[in-house]
């Protein structure tokens, strides 16, 4: 029963009040964008909707971060709109299923972790991409249908009525807090809407969102081979999308809560999710940066919010359409525009003239990357890797050697950096190989031996000394170096010195 209890956080200290109305808030703003994002698929309305229904209730029940939202998101719209043309919707519910396995099998072998390697430069203009991105697909909004910019008293009116929203979110926060600023401006540009009889454009005007309970459904299509691997590709860049989004989200939910999730359980509950999303006729999808903030500013902290939101979503889909369709996009499109302005960190603009130049340059790549082609894995993998290589060469810059020769005329290198596949040029370079004395000492009390290429450096540089009858001896090697060292033994010859007290970084040589 406690386990229970623990699942739904009703033995937590809960502002129910906050929760629901925060949910309600979070519902009405995931209509539009999974409407959205469906049509950028190429699929119907429906199945959008259906994903954002069960994504974001299974993963709020469990997941590993409380008030964070999940629905279908544009990332993985754009991965499965080829599919989708090519082959139909029943191979994007299969691509879907097995996206989920793919991520609960992530999620079970803790591979949640590596979302550590991603640097903080990343983090920002992955974070900074995604505010633009959620601005420009605002500006939409002020098109005809037609696709031209709305003129005259049509674009006076919804300009307005988006600012009005804006303002309210803005300012109602410093006033009082008894009521969500985000559910407020809604209800009062739909006020302000049916009172003044304006003719502005609403959520029925795009799509129609009347429906019945997510049907369940096998996806239709051949047990096959050729199925599987026409379909595989799509579902592990799916899989390596929606858990990169999530992590993130998750990562930045924690910053500004100043709490701790649990990477591994959000993987296992988004794969979890995306399994019972592709039985359930939903496109799939991850976790929503957009609305967990929506979400989190509303003050929700609890999983209350987001099952709220899941299940409001499904009651204005089965039984108050009527109602959603007539609420204005103006409110939904000033609730998004404040999204991004709070999602963007204005703190790293500061940071341009203090943060090394390659940080800087890592943070405007990725937020290019992700702005420009909508691809956030791809701008987030760009940045891991460039970072990976900033750091290598920067390491491998640094390895140098102190020389001496003790009184019995042994002569010692000190190793000071790490000895890798970037800096063992430089380490070959080190030695005096030919006017070295007899015996040589290679001491790494203060380095690290750390890959197969170190391994053929140390093996490179002892057959020079052998070919001139010198003795090489290795001192001061920690555990895993000399593990690594011994893997390699039928490989490589090296002598390494037997020095009880290696563990002393600061031990001297006798």
């Amino acid at each position: 029963m406690r386990n229970i209890l623990n699942l739904f956080d009703f033995n937590q200290r809960v502002n129910y009040k906050t929760e629901v109305l925060s949910g309600v808030t979070v519902a009405l703003a995931l209509v539009p964008e999974a409407v959205a994002f469906a049509f950028i698929a190429g699929l119907s309305p429906l199945t959008g909707l259906y994903a954002a229904f069960v994504m974001g209730l299974v993963t709020s029940i469990l997941g590993g971060r409380p008030g964070m939202i999940s629905g279908a998101t544009g990332a993985i719209a754009v991965v499965i709109v080829t599919l989708a043309a090519t082959q139909g919707v029943e191979y994007v519910f299969a691509a879907v299923i097995l996206s989920g396995l793919i991520q609960i099998l992530a999620g079970t072998l803790k591979l949640g972790k590596f979302i550590r390697l991603v640097p903080h430069p990343v983090i920002f203009g992955f974070v900074n991409g995604l505010a633009i991105i959620i601005f420009l697909s605002q500006l939409e909004q002020f098109k005809s249908d037609e696709g031209e910019w709305l003129t005259g008293t049509a674009a006076y009116s919804f300009t307005g009525l988006v600012i009005l929203a804006m303002g309210i979110i803005w300012g109602l926060p410093k006033i009082t807090k008894a009521i969500p600023a985000t559910l407020a401006s809604i209800l009062v540009v739909f006020v302000v809407v049916v009172v003044f009889g304006l003719e502005t454009k609403t959520v029925g005007d795009v799509a129609s969102i009347k429906g019945e309970f997510p049907p369940f459904h096998i996806p239709s299509l051949p047990f096959t081979w050729e199925a599987f691997t026409l379909i595989l590709p799509y579902s592990l860049i799916m899989a390596g999308v929606g858990l990169i989004e999530s992590l993130l989200t998750l990562n930045i939910v924690d910053e500004i809560t100043e709490t701790r999730g649990r990477g591994n359980k959000e993987a296992v509950a988004q794969g979890l999710a995306n399994v019972v999303s592709g039985f359930f006729s939903g496109m799939g999808g991850c976790a929503m940066i957009g609305q967990s903030l929506i979400n989190i500013s509303s003050g929700a902290r609890a999983r209350l919010s987001g099952i709220v939101a899941s299940v409001m979503l499904l009651v204005f889909i089965m039984f108050g359409s009527s109602l959603i369709e007539q609420v204005p996009m103006a409110a939904l499109t000033g609730l998004m525009i404040m999204v991004a302005i709070g999602t963007f960190e204005w703190a790293s603009l500061r940071t341009f003239t203090k943060m090394p130049k390659k940080d800087v340059f890592l943070m405007v790549l990725v937020t290019g990357v992700t702005a420009v082609l909508h691809n956030l894995a791809l701008a987030v993998l760009i940045g891991v890797v460039l970072a990976a290589l900033f750091f290598a060469w920067d390491n491998a810059k640094r390895i140098r050697a102190r020389k001496f020769i003790d009184d019995q005329g042994v002569k010692h290198y000190e190793i000071f950096g790490p000895l890798f596949f970037g800096s063992t040029s430089a380490f070959g370079e080190k030695f005096d190989v030919f006017n070295d004395p007899k015996e040589v000492i290679i001491d790494f009390a203060e380095s690290r031996v750390v890959d197969m290429s170190a391994i053929e450096a140390l093996n490179k540089i002892t057959e020079r000394y052998q070919k001139v009858d010198k003795k090489v001896q290795l001192r001061h090697l920690s555990p895993d170096c000399r593990r690594l060292l011994a893997n390699a033994d039928e490989l490589i010859e090296i002598n390494i010195l037997e020095d009880p007290t290696y563990k002393l970084a600061v031990d001297t040589l006798a």
